[in-house]
């Protein structure tokens, strides 16, 4: 907590930008930031959390309409002042109640487990790959490539279709890098008009952080142009899936030392991938959990539409099956990037909402650490490609194959309560299953085609 005269200099240091008014988002179930702007004169009374909230009209937050409001009380070590608009600054929050934490909220349930953590000397580093369509808006509502002739059927790193919209390309990579995050690359990616940016990992609070603001942020800036960005898992189902890889290692909290990575002449990593018996430990928690933590890095009906071998593509999806790891291999859910030192799950897409992915992540992979869960052999071939009975004789199982059989994986592994509490996860269940329900009940369009004239 900040004290009364900290605040007081971080209010002026603002005003001296010229800032007029703070934002404290925090995000609802899904991991969309909501909030109240305040002027600046009213940081203070902000910052201890007399900005009110009525529960009941928020997704997940676990409130009826006769309870008392929630606050927001805004984290002041992480406030981004908005490029496109510098008299507003954006400050991550937390819902509390009553004066203290709110279960509920994602982000302090993230901020839990990374006490537990600390409380094992470790600290927790999260890298997540930011995914992105950039589209255009129809007459008929519907979403299509601006660029008419961007129409590779393999269009990974085509520099026509990247040149093509370098003025979007440009605003967003110019932002991360004046925001201190260290863009490191960026390309077209697989999908006609998709594109990936790659920032430099943080610690995991701060890469969450900026993972809501990167959406919040290039959304608007493709506004500007009249277009449309969205990390939507599946927009089209002849192309790639937007994905949220969740790359992950641990850090000592002494000396800062990378707790993943191989150290040159210790016997801690048998199958030589660069990473340690601590690393191996961690993916191996993950693996127990990984068809309930799908649920979770993977959010919504359309998630699943990403999650398949090919689907209606051409060519293989580049997306996980199976709760499978291996060595530099995408074929599988969690893989160890050449060089080691870290470890990357795959099922994560655009529509995660980060804390909740990355508090589960974290206590499963302390569960993997705590119990040594042995990941077993990694798999170093395609996948895809393998049969049935290679499968079953290797002891991999699916990854869930839709919202339902996630949510049911989710709802019964007695891990997931242990880690969110029932309440919070029991408001998870309730609004996915209210999703799943009413994607179920919709009578598509591929239905009408497909039956009303045969029978």
């Amino acid at each position: 907590m900040k004290t009364a005269g900290q605040i007081a200099e971080i209010k002026q240091s603002l005003k001296q930008k010229g800032v007029e008014y703070c934002i404290g988002a925090y995000v609802d179930i899904h991991g969309v930031p909501k909030g109240k702007v305040v002027p600046i004169e009213h940081l203070p009374q902000m910052a201890a959390g007399s900005e009110r909230y009525t529960g009941y009209a928020l997704d997940g937050l676990g409130q009826l309409p006769n309870e008392d409001e929630l606050t927001s009380v805004p984290d002041l070590d992480h406030i981004i002042q908005l490029p496109w608009e510098p008299k507003i600054a954006w400050m991550p929050a937390d819902n509390h109640f009553q004066g203290k934490p709110y279960e509920l909220n994602t982000r302090v349930a993230l901020q839990n487990v990374l006490s537990q953590a600390n409380k094992m000397g470790y600290g927790f580093n999260l890298g997540i790959e930011c995914e992105i369509y950039l589209l255009k808006r129809d007459e008929d509502g519907s979403l299509s490539v601006p660029e008419k002739d961007n129409k590779l059927t393999k269009p990974c790193y085509d520099l026509q279709g990247f040149v093509d919209q370098f003025a979007w390309l440009d605003k967003v990579s110019t932002t991360i890098n004046e925001l201190g995050w260290d863009l490191y690359s960026l390309d077209h990616e697989d999908g006609n008009s998709q594109f990936e940016f790659d920032f430099n990992y943080a610690d995991a609070l701060t890469s969450c952080d900026r993972f809501i603001f990167f959406r919040f942020m290039a959304k608007h800036y493709a506004k500007e142009l009249g277009l449309v960005a969205t990390t939507m898992p599946k927009p089209f189902p002849d192309k790639t899936g937007t994905g949220a890889h969740f790359n992950m290692s641990l850090y000592d909290l002494k000396t800062g030392d990378n707790l993943f990575k191989h150290q040159a002449g210790s016997n801690d990593d048998p199958w030589g991938l660069g990473l340690s018996e601590t690393g191996y430990h961690f993916i191996g928690g993950l693996l127990k959990h990984g068809r309930a933590l799908c649920a979770a890095f993977a959010p919504t009906v359309n998630s699943y539409k990403r999650l398949v071998r090919q689907g209606a593509m051409s060519y293989f999806s580049w997306a996980p099956v199976f709760n499978s790891w291996g060595s530099n291999n995408r074929t599988n859910a969690v893989r160890v990037p050449a060089g080691g030192g870290r470890c990357e799950s795959r099922n994560a897409d655009g529509a995660v909402n980060p804390y909740l992915a990355a508090t589960l992540a974290l206590a499963a992979g302390l569960e993997g650490i705590r119990e040594k869960i042995d990941p077993r052999q990694p798999n170093e071939d395609n996948l895809y490609a393998i049969s049935e009975a290679e499968r079953k004789a290797r002891g991999i199982d699916f990854l869930p194959q839709n919202l339902l059989e996630a949510v049911e994986a989710f709802d019964s592994d007695p891990f997931v309560e242990a880690t969110l509490g029932k309440a919070l996860k029991d408001e998870f269940v309730k609004y996915k299953l209210q999703e799943w329900n009413s994607y179920h009940l919709h009578v598509s369009q591929w239905e009408i085609d497909r039956y009303s004239t045969i029978f």
